[in-house]
Formats: C-alpha cells, sequence, structure tokens
C-alpha cells in the first residue's frame, strides 16, 4: 500500500505539537480508514519510530505521531540515542505534566477525528513511555483499543511531574481493549512490576491481553543491539491483530 506521509501542527493549551501524519495514499472522505494515536520513545520522531508509523499505515491506519515534548523543544527535535539524548528524555518526562499528556492525547484524536480519510473508529499504540501513554490514552472514551510495547512507569506511576502518575490507579475506567507487550529481560521493569499491573488489569475486570517475549527493552527499535527482529515480527502480528479486530 502507497503511503502519504506529512506533518501538522496542531495547537495544545502547552503550546504547538507537531505531529506526523502517515496515512495511505488514497485516504480521502470517498475512502476512510481507522486511525491510530501512536507514541515513540522518550526521544520522539526517530527512524524506528517513522518506519514504525509507516508500517501500521501500510496495513490501512491513518496513524498520527506527536512529538510528546513540544513544551521543552522546537519542532522537529529529535534526540539521539545516546547517553545526552536519553538524559535529556528522561529529565523531560519527570517535567512534563500529566494533565499536558492529557490534553495532547485529546488534540491529537480531535485531529484524527477531522482527517477526511479516517472513519472515527481509533486506537492507540506506543513504545517504551508511549506504550505508557496508549495506556493512559485508553482513559478517553474515544479509543477502542490500545496496544502498549514494555510501558514504563506503568507499574511505579514514577512519570510526570511530580512523579505520580495514577494511570495504573485509573485502569478500571478504561472500556478498551488491551494488549500489553514485554520483554521479560527488560532491566526497567522488573518481574514484580509486570506482576502488579497484571493483577490491576485482572482485578478490574478489564478485557486484555498479555505476552511476554524473550528479549530487552527497546526491542521493537530496528537500531542497535536490543533490535530482535524475530519477536518483532511476532509482536507488530499482535498488535495488528489488535486493531483489525477492534477498529476494523
Amino acid at each position: 500500500m502507497l503511503i502519504r506521509s506529512e506533518f501538522r501542527d496542531l495547537t495544545t493549551p502547552s503550546g504547538t505539537m507537531r505531529t506526523y501524519v502517515y496515512a495511505p495514499a488514497d485516504a480521502s472522505e470517498s475512502k476512510r480508514y481507522p486511525g491510530l494515536l501512536l507514541y515513540p520513545e522518550i526521544f520522539q520522531q526517530t527512524g524506528p519510530i517513522v518506519r514504525l508509523s509507516m508500517q501500521f499505515a501500510g496495513h490501512g491506519y491513518v496513524v498520527m505521531a506527536p512529538e510528546i515534548y513540544h513544551q521543552h523543544e522546537p519542532p522537529g527535535t529529535v534526540l539521539a540515542y545516546d547517553d545526552a539524548g536519553r538524559d535529556k528524555g528522561n529529565a523531560y518526562k519527570q517535567r512534563t505534566a500529566m494533565q499536558t499528556f492529557d490534553d495532547d492525547a485529546r488534540e491529537v484524536i480531535r485531529a484524527l477525528q477531522q482527517h477526511p480519510g479516517c472513519n472515527g473508529r481509533l486506537g492507540a499504540v506506543g513504545f517504551c513511555i508511549g506504550g505508557h501513554l496508549a495506556f493512559r490514552a485508553a482513559l478517553q472514551k474515544e479509543i477502542r483499543a490500545a496496544c502498549s510495547f514494555y510501558p514504563t512507569d506503568l507499574h511505579s506511576g514514577a512519570i510526570g511531574a511530580g512523579g505520580n502518575a495514577d494511570t495504573l490507579r485509573r485502569a478500571g475506567e478504561i472500556d478498551a481493549e488491551l494488549v500489553l507487550i514485554w520483554g521479560r529481560q527488560d532491566p526497567h521493569i522488573p518481574a514484580e512490576g509486570r506482576a502488579l499491573v497484571y493483577k490491576t488489569l485482572q482485578e478490574s475486570g478489564r478485557r486484555f491481553t498479555w505476552h511476554e517475549v524473550n528479549a530487552e527493552h527497546a526491542f521493537m527499535r530496528d537500531e542497535g543491539a536490543r533490535y530482535d527482529a524475530s519477536a518483532a515480527r511476532l509482536c507488530m502480528g499482535i498488535a495488528l491483530d489488535l486493531f483489525q479486530r477492534a477498529l476494523a
């Protein structure tokens, strides 16, 4: 499927948010597709995130990927996969208020609903901090399904200004179908943290599926030593199956 890419600068309560749009080339008022809110890692719109976005778009989705740190960096900023980029990205996740993340989610949802090629059936997907934000986006009733790849700080709440995010505590409010995907060798999310997330979802009666693979953190990132092509292929299929089932 041919893909058309562009960006839009959305207005949010905390400033302009550059948002990248990937859609089937024939997406229009006469040919509409489901929409996906796609959240990146702490490094924003890197090459791997671009390629993941295009993969989803190629399967028939209008994808919008926002810059989550627009409050701190000028439009178009991509943080490097190095110590300096990691440190800056981790600092920003502690300085950004959860209200800002929520406001941003609503703006992207609105933009997807207004896209002429989107049919209004919406899902969310994300990686690392983006996995957490995709899970949190499911608190918005417009989101019918969310897939979270190794969502960091979901178990601890150590994200946002004050480091006390209530995302997991509010899981009972979610109506969307959830898929959670983890790497068992991920040092950022220990087994006891995963167990807490599972227990919370089970006790709150959410509709979810759970997948753990033998891989490290960021195994979907097709740059660097952590990339696991076999696990990435398997887990992309799991995500696509969710969205085909919930949004088709």
